[in-house]
C-alpha cells in the first residue's frame, strides 16, 4: 500500500445535485460503505481562479488575494503543493493553464507550458491544457499517465468540460449533465485501479452553476457543492444532513498525506475521521 498518497479530482462547475445523478459508481461506494460524502458550503466569490487558491489553501479570499480571475500571478501562500515539496514529496497535476500560472509559472504559454515534466514551481510533474474543450475523457488519461509514470504523492486532476456546457446551456441542460456524465464514467473507470493501488482519492468541486449559466455570487445552486472521500482515515457514509465549509478541503488532504497542515488552515475539521 502507498501510505499517504492522495489524488484530489477537482470537477470545475459541478452542482452538489448533478454530480448525486451523474456519478452512480460514487454513489454506489458510498452506500457500501467504502466512501463519505458531504455537502460543502463554498466560499466566495464563486469564480474559478479564487476557488483553486482556496481549494488548494484552506484559505478565505481575503486571505489569499486571489480575488478574481483575472488575476494572474503565481501563489504567495502555503498551497498543498508547495507543502508537499518542502517535505521531498513529488507532487503532480493534469490540470487546466490556470492551475500552472497558480503553481508553476505565470503567465502560462502554450508553446512552452504545456508539458512540464520537471516543473520551475511547485508542481513537479505537470500537463496543461488551455482551452475549456480539451476533452476530460483526455484529461483524466494525462492525470493517470501522471500517475503511472511518477507515483506523485499528491496528484490533482481538474477537469474543465462541466464548466463548459454549464455556461453555453445552463445547469438545467442534457449537454450539462451528460458532461457530468462522462466524467463519472471515467472516475468509474479508474477508481478501483487507485483505490487497489493504496491511493486515498478526494472529488469535489470549486463552484457550482446557475441555470442561466453563470457564477461569481452568492446562490444555493453556486455554493452547494459535493466532496467525496475515499480513504480509510474518513469515516464512511453519506453525511449531507450538515454542510461543511470548503475551508475543510485543503487540511483534509494533509491529513490523508501524512504532512502537518499550514498554521493559517483550519485545524479542527469538520469531517469525521475514524
Amino acid at each position: 500500500m502507498l501510505m499517504g498518497k492522495t489524488i484530489l479530482v477537482l470537477l470545475d462547475a459541478c452542482r452538489l445535485d448533478t454530480v448525486t445523478q451523474a456519478a452512480g459508481y460514487l454513489e454506489h461506494l458510498v452506500q457500501q460503505g467504502r466512501g463519505a460524502k458531504y455537502r460543502v458550503w463554498g466560499e466566495l466569490p464563486t469564480m474559478s481562479r479564487p476557488m483553486y487558491e482556496t481549494v488548494l489553501t484552506g484559505l478565505p479570499v481575503l486571505r489569499h488575494g486571489i480575488t478574481d480571475n483575472g488575476v494572474v500571478r503565481r501563489s504567495r501562500c502555503e498551497t498543498l503543493f508547495r507543502l508537499c515539496r518542502a517535505r521531498g514529496l513529488e507532487t503532480a497535476a493534469a490540470a487546466y493553464s490556470w492551475m500552472s500560472e497558480l503553481y508553476s509559472k505565470a503567465p502560462f504559454d502554450p508553446m512552452a507550458d504545456r508539458f512540464q515534466p520537471d516543473g520551475p514551481g511547485d508542481i513537479c510533474h505537470g500537463i496543461f491544457y488551455y482551452e475549456d474543450s480539451y476533452p476530460d475523457s483526455h484529461l483524466f488519461l494525462d492525470g493517470e499517465f501522471l500517475r503511472k509514470k511518477y507515483t506523485p504523492d499528491f496528484l490533482l486532476i481538474h477537469s474543465m468540460n462541466i464548466d463548459l456546457e454549464g455556461h453555453r446551456h445552463g445547469s438545467q441542460s442534457r449537454e450539462y449533465l451528460d458532461a457530468a456524465l462522462g466524467a463519472g464514467e471515467a472516475l468509474g473507470r479508474l477508481l478501483p485501479g487507485w483505490l487497489e493501488d493504496g491511493y486515498r482519492v478526494v472529488v469535489t468541486a470549486d463552484h457550482g452553476m446557475n441555470s442561466l449559466g453563470q457564477h461569481g455570487g452568492d446562490s444555493p445552486e453556486l455554493r452547494t457543492l459535493p466532496l467525496y472521500i475515499f480513504a480509510p482515515e474518513v469515516q464512511p457514509g453519506d453525511h449531507t444532513q450538515q454542510a461543511v465549509s470548503q475551508l475543510n478541503v485543503a487540511p483534509l488532504i494533509c491529513r490523508l498525506l501524512e504532512i502537518p497542515p499550514a498554521a493559517e488552515m483550519v485545524q479542527e475539521l469538520e469531517i469525521v475521521m475514524t
